[in-house]
Formats: structure tokens, sequence, C-alpha cells
């Protein structure tokens, strides 16, 4: 009778569950709760009315025990089954927690501890634990500590300091000793460790988890590359000490063969025999200039690259540096059959820069651009003021540069060459000078060309020489002078060129 009785409780009780919220597991046991609860009924059935048949009569005493005991029953069993069911949430979340906290410890990359706020080592996990144990001694306790190097172990704590302060995660890089060293192996081991608090309720701190994975190896690219930033940069200062000496070597005896082939090319002390003498003389003195031309260039690099190149800023009219450009290269640019012309702007006033800087670099740009035409071309210089700002602009209409060798340009000793280009002769260091003249002024430099159609090159350079006062440093009074030694114009002449009408029509000039 008691196994059909329970039979039936588990067929009424199952199908009456089956119909609510939970896996068979948790049906099982709310099962075991309702069997125990029938038992418990089925006692009082007979024990309630019997009790109540003392107090009152056997047809009220039976109705009443019955009904009594059926609520009870009733309410009983839901209140039952919805506490069972609050338990096994709270019991299933921490075994979550648990599972989690295993997981952390063994999948997690790199050696994974535990510490105490003190920063004493309570538990060792991680991926790689068997690969840092390897060559560690046991970090549990104090053991972690005493291994770091010495003069990292004040970083350590100060890091478990700033977590105890209220941080949540802090890192800091660490040296740990080897328990022993082998072969060619480093005494200490570079490591990067990842703090991260724990703290319970009230915001205590109770447990730290650190994550040290091994950086030696980005250690060592970073001291390869340091030292190799280093070494390029010595090899740097030294080619442009060496591009110094050398430049200021040549310079002696060029200046002797300018000077005597000038006397030899003027017949100071007799007549040349022939034609002939006369032209190789002419082609000393030619080539003496170039070379002379070419150190200078060379000195001048060596000087920006160096930060020594030193801006004399004064005020001069620029249509004065652009006729002095053109009186140099007129003559070559009519020997090639070019048209030279300038264009500046009606009122223009006076730049504040390095007239000397500024007269090189027009120099630069035309002597390029004349290079690069053919017979028959046309090379333009246009001056303009915008927006505060010098504009210069040197044109032709030459062999032009494909755009994807433009970004090549102003490199030193870059010259763009092909198969048409390559008869062109010179060191490649112009451009490369006109930016670095162009930079110390606080201005920039910009190139559009196209194969076949030409190159326009623009500068634009502070009017008021601003920027260039914020790039100058200070003079040194070890620092060499310039040789040969740079005039800067008296106030004398700057007073009667202050004087002299500026709104005038614009210049234009044709050589």
């Amino acid at each position: 009778m008691t196994v059909g009785a329970g039979a039936f409780v588990d067929r009424v009780g199952g199908s009456w569950l089956s119909r609510t919220n939970g896996n068979s597991e948790v049906r099982g046991q709310e099962l075991a709760i309702l069997r125990r609860l029938a038992l418990a009924s089925s006692v009082a059935l007979f024990a309630v009315p019997i009790g109540l048949s003392f107090v009152t009569s056997p047809a009220v005493a039976l109705p009443a025990g019955v009904a009594t005991v059926c609520a009870a029953f009733l309410f009983s069993a839901v209140g039952s089954i919805a506490l069972s069911r609050q338990r096994p949430d709270s019991q299933t979340t921490e075994a979550v927690i648990v599972e989690h906290h295993d997981l952390m410890l063994e999948a997690a990359f790199g050696l994974v501890l535990l510490l105490d706020p003190q920063g004493n080592v309570t538990t060792v996990g991680g991926r790689d634990r068997a690969e840092f144990l390897s060559w560690m001694r046991d970090p549990t306790g104090r053991g972690f500590i005493e291994q770091i190097h010495v003069s990292d172990r004040i970083l350590f704590l100060q890091a478990v300091d700033v977590l105890r302060q209220g941080r949540d995660a802090f890192g800091v890089d660490l040296r740990l000793e080897r328990s022993t060293v082998l072969g060619g192996d480093e005494q200490f081991v570079h490591v990067r460790m990842e703090l991260t608090a724990r703290r319970d309720g009230e915001g205590r701190l109770t447990t730290i988890v650190g994550q040290l994975r091994d950086i030696s190896q980005d250690k060592q690219l970073r001291e390869d590359a340091a030292r190799k930033t280093a070494e390029a940069q010595s090899a740097n200062d030294a080619k442009s000490s060496f591009l110094a000496a050398v430049s200021h070597e040549l310079r002696t005896p060029l200046n002797a063969i300018l000077g005597f082939s000038d006397i030899l090319g003027g017949e100071y002390f007799g007549k040349l025999e022939n034609n002939r003498q006369r032209e190789y003389v002419g082609l000393i003195r030619q080539s003496g200039a170039h070379l002379l031309s070419v150190v200078n260039t060379m000195l001048d690099m060596s000087k920006i690259e160096a930060g020594r190149y030193e801006l004399m800023l004064e005020s001069f009219p620029i249509e004065d540096s652009i006729a002095a450009c053109e009186a140099m290269l007129a003559l070559q640019a009519k020997e090639k059959g070019l048209t030279l012309t300038s264009r500046v702007q009606r009122g223009l006033g006076e730049i504040v820069a390095d007239q000397r800087a500024l007269q090189q670099i027009l120099i630069n740009l035309v002597g390029n651009a004349i290079k690069f035409t053919d017979a028959g071309g046309a090379v333009t210089v246009d001056a303009a003021l915008a927006d505060g700002m010098l504009k210069l602009s040197v044109g032709d209409t030459g062999i032009g540069i494909a755009s994807e060798r433009l970004a090549s340009l102003g490199q030193p000793f870059v010259q763009i060459q092909n198969d048409y280009t390559r008869r062109y002769a010179g060191t490649g260091l112009g451009l490369s000078l006109v930016k670095g003249l162009v930079a110390l002024h606080g201005g920039s430099f910009s190139i559009a060309s196209a194969p076949g159609e030409g190159t326009v090159i623009t500068i634009l350079i502070p009017f008021d020489g601003s920027a260039a006062l914020t790039t100058q440093q200070s003079v040194d009074a070890n620092r060499p002078v310039d040789f040969p030694p740079r005039l800067k114009h008296t106030m004398e002449t700057n007073e009667r060129r202050n004087e002299e009408e500026m709104n005038g029509p614009a210049k234009a000039k044709i050589a």
C-alpha cells in the first residue's frame, strides 16, 4: 500500500512539476520533498480528526481534520518547493564562480599568481606555469618577492600599495632571478606583471591577481633598435663632420686655382700663344668654379644637418634678390635658347629673412629649371604675398617628373635618373639644400610636375620672419664662422631702401 501511494504521488507530482520551470535533477529533488510531505500528511489524516473528536462531535471533527491536513499539505508543498528552487541558484552561481576561477588558473596565458594584500603568493597557476617554474624557485609565500631583482622590489611593493589605495589594476616591469644559469642564459629574466585587485562587498582588498609574461625578447629588440638608432645617428654626425672638414680643406686650393686661372685668362703676365691655351684656361676656371659651388653646397648641407646654420635676418626687397638671380643666370638661359622671366607683385615691400639664403634658394631653383628645360622653353619666377607668407614660385616647361618619383626629390645626393635625364650633371644636393633653408625660415616646400609638361616648385616663407626667429639657436662663441664671411647691409642702406617707393607697378623682366 505504501509503494502504491508513493507511485501515485510521483505520478501526480511529476505531472504538476513538469508544467513548471526546472530540469530533471531539480524535479527529482522536488518529488522527494512531496513524498516526505505526503507521508507526513497521511499520518496526520488519522491523528488530526481523532484529536478534534475530543473537543467536538465526530461529524464535525472528520471533515475539519481532513481539510486542515490537505491545506497544510498544499501550503507546505508550495513553500518547500519555492525555498528549494532558491537554494540551488545560489549554489549554481557559486559553482560557476569556482569553475571560472579554476579556468583562469589553468587556461590564462603566462604565469598566474594569486597574492594576498601584503604581496605574498598563495596560489600558482597559468597556462605557461611549467615553463616559468622550470627556471624559477617556488614562488609561494615570500618566495616570489625574494626572486625579484633588488632594484625592482620597491617597484613591485609600490604597485601592490597602489592597489591597496584603490586602483583596480596596475602594471610593472620586473627582473626575476634564475635559479640556475646555464650556457648563455642571462642571470635575470625580464617579465611584465599585470596586477588586478579583487575586493569584498565593502571595497576592502582581499586578493591580487598577478599575470606574468616573459618580455626578454621584446626588451632585446628595443635595445637593438636603440643601439642601431644611436649608431645611425653617430654615422650621420660623422658624415656631416667629414663633409664639413673636407669642404674647408678643399676651399683653399680651389681659391688658388680660381685666382691663378683668372690671372692667366686676363694675360696679366704675358700673352697666351694661341686660342687653345685660352680655351684650356677657361675650362680650368669653369671647372674650379663648379667644384667650389659643390663644396659650398656640401658645407651648407652639413651645417643644416648639424644644426649650425645660422640665419642672419634682415629686411630687404625680394625683387632685388630676384634681379640678382636673373643677372647671374640670364647668360646661361640665353645660351641655351630659353626665356627667363620674373613677375613681382605690386607693392610687395620688404621681407624679413636671410638674404644670402633666399638668394641661394632662388639660384638653385632657377638653375635646376634651366638645366632641365630644352631650347625654346621658358622659366618663370613669381613672387607674391598670400596670408602673411611670401609665395615664391619657379616654373619651367622642361622634362617634368613622374608623380611616383616626386617623393624622393629633395633627398641629399638623389637625382631622378632615367635614360633621358642621365645626361644632366649634378650632385643632387640642390633641392635638398633648398628644403633645408626653407625649413630654417619656418616655411614650406611643394612641387607639382608631370612628364613632358614641366615643373612648378612653390615655397612659402613667413613675410615678417617670425617663424624663423623661433627656430634660431643660441650663438655659440666657439662655433666656426662662415668662410668667406658674409657682410650685412649697413643701417644706411636699409634706411635708403625704406625711403624708396614700394607702390609702383609690378615689374616684369625678360632676360
